[in-house]
């Protein structure tokens, strides 16, 4: 193998959150065939796990048995591939996805600047911002399985639904093929621009988050249900939702992930109570829970 095996290797600077427990084993791919030959070798009964950014991504303190595969850096092919087309690998960042489909003259990706991840990540939740949704613009994608066989899938082989992409093979995202349509240059650089102003402004980029906590319910928003309930700037620990948009919980610097999950749960309880909605996460909450002993 040409990349690199990381054995118990600490996940927390890998998310966005900078919260996390080891994996078992971490592997950093060369490339995609070195990705490929990489899966081959991982017996049948090898949980694995994989990543991108580390958004969207809660991993509890004790961590993630098994194999943990992050694509960060790698994976990041992307090109025109005619009729409006373009061919992205898993490990692009959704951002340079929208800059690079506004450069082209192809509109109807802008919303994806919105977006803090990976095509690989949006590909798995249907990632959205704005009014936008990632499948809505999904042609073709390539999968590989357990195997390490690489296979082209169409969007009707999977159930896809708000923040929900299901399927009923055991594989994982690769590259996508987006449709696209022919527009203005300026015009798309200049929603984009507009788009992340408007995150900046709305948003607390300048702190570690995961992006959007929970699901917006039918007809409403997270944030207004939340703030609301008088939970803008209440902490447990170091988490605290934020003050400056109540869909996000932020780490003000020693939280832990039994922090974040605690102030998740006692977000979703008081909601509850004060507003009668039952709030869903649309965050990945994965790994084993740990006895942390404070320092």
């Amino acid at each position: 193998m040409k990349g690199r095996l990381l054995k118990n290797e600490k996940l927390a600077k890998y998310t966005s959150w900078r919260v996390g427990g080891p994996a078992d084993q971490l592997y950093i791919p060369f490339d995609r065939q070195d990705l490929c030959e990489f899966v081959r070798t991982l017996p049948d009964s090898e949980p694995v796990f994989w990543m991108g950014l580390g958004s969207n991504l809660l991993i509890r303190d004790g961590g993630i048995r098994g194999t943990v595969i992050n694509t960060k850096g790698r994976l990041k092919e992307m090109k025109l591939a005619g009729n409006a087309s373009v061919y992205v690998e898993a490990g692009v960042p959704c951002a340079h996805v929208a800059r690079f489909c506004g450069e082209q003259g192809l509109v109807s990706a802008e919303f994806l600047a919105g977006i803090p991840g990976t095509m690989g990540g949006a590909l798995k939740m249907n990632a959205g911002a704005f009014g936008g949704e990632t499948w809505n613009i999904v042609k073709q994608v390539e999968v590989i399985n357990a195997s390490g066989q690489v296979n082209l899938r169409n969007p009707q082989d999977f159930k896809v639904s708000y923040r929900s992409v299901k399927s009923t093979e055991k594989e994982w995202f690769l590259a996508v093929h987006l449709n696209l349509q022919p527009g203005d240059v300026e015009a798309s650089q200049q929603k984009i621009r507009e788009l992340l102003e408007k995150r900046a402004r709305t948003q607390p980029t300048n702190q570690p988050s995961c992006g959007s906590v929970f699901k917006n319910p039918e007809g409403d928003y997270a944030a207004r249900l939340i703030e609301q309930t008088g939970l803008k700037g209440f902490a447990i620990g170091g988490a605290c939702v934020s003050e400056k948009h109540a869909n996000f919980i932020v780490n003000t610097g020693k939280a832990t992930a039994a922090d974040i999950e605690d102030l998740i749960k006692y977000v979703q309880l008081k909601v509850k109570e004060h507003e009668g909605v039952g709030l869903q996460t649309e965050v990945c909450i994965v790994g084993e829970t740990c006895e942390v002993i404070s320092a």
